[in-house]
């Protein structure tokens, strides 16, 4: 099982006094994670006003960064419309250009959204830079779409996203999303945000599926304790997989 850390997403500068924002925040928190037991690692660039980025060289000095603290560990970036206001061809152009990064400060993976408009396309951007796609998948809808695309096969996982919603209706949301699924090829990673996470987290283990956890998803433990970085995170969700 893979246990993917995800250093600091979306989350507002001072949101936690843990969050990573720049290359050696981000290589720190990541060096940390893995010795924890992560896998991998995922993280959001910012730009150095902080805010974040899908330009280049903000992209490339992330990554960078994050693989000389971790060598040999893979690490990948988000692709969300939102950090380009919702501009999809801004956002093509920009993950286009990454095809110009060398080896070094190039992601080995990037998540996609389905939900988003210009899945496809995007994707197919990715690849060509030679980069691999995480699909992400936050519904039913999104499992349909994925399956008409047929580009199932060539993703290196489908992740499994709960985004909002309780605690209690997690699983139950998980299960309906990996059932549409059926029949897909690709390995599943399930994981969810805020109240969804640690359940998500608990659920993956018994169901052999990868998982994720950091301060993009909660910045609380199990118990709802406060924590103090990425690392205590991934040595929570370490132990509740014992049998990793």
């Amino acid at each position: 099982m893979l246990i993917k850390v995800c250093l600091n997403g979306a989350r507002r500068l001072g949101e936690h006094p843990g969050l990573p924002v720049t290359p050696a925040e981000l290589a720190d928190a990541a060096r940390d994670a893995v010795a924890a037991g992560a896998g991998a690692v995922h993280l959001h660039a910012r730009d150095p006003r902080g805010a974040e980025s899908l330009v280049a060289a903000d992209i490339g000095a992330a990554v960078r960064a994050a693989r000389d603290a971790c060598p040999g560990i893979p690490v990948g970036v988000s692709t969300g419309l939102w950090i380009t206001a919702g501009d999809e061809r801004a956002r093509l152009a920009a993950v286009a250009a990454w095809s110009e990064l060398s080896g070094s400060d190039r992601p080995d993976f990037a998540s996609v959204n389905l939900s988003e408009p210009g899945f496809a396309t995007l994707a197919e951007a990715l690849w060509t830079a030679g980069i691999g796609v995480e699909a992400g998948v936050w519904s039913a809808a999104d499992a349909a779409a994925l399956r008409a695309s047929g580009l199932a096969g060539r993703c290196v996982r489908l992740l499994v996203e709960i985004i909002g919603g309780t605690a209690a209706e997690a699983p139950g949301a998980a299960h309906r999303i990996l059932a549409a699924l059926d029949g897909l090829p690709g390995q599943r990673l399930l994981h969810g945000e805020e109240d969804a996470a640690w359940p998500l987290v608990g659920m993956a283990g018994p169901l052999g599926l990868d998982t994720r956890i950091g301060l993009e998803d909660t910045l609380v433990g199990p118990a709802g304790e406060p924590v103090r970085d990425n690392a205590e995170l991934v040595s929570h969700a370490v132990a509740l997989l014992p049998h990793r």
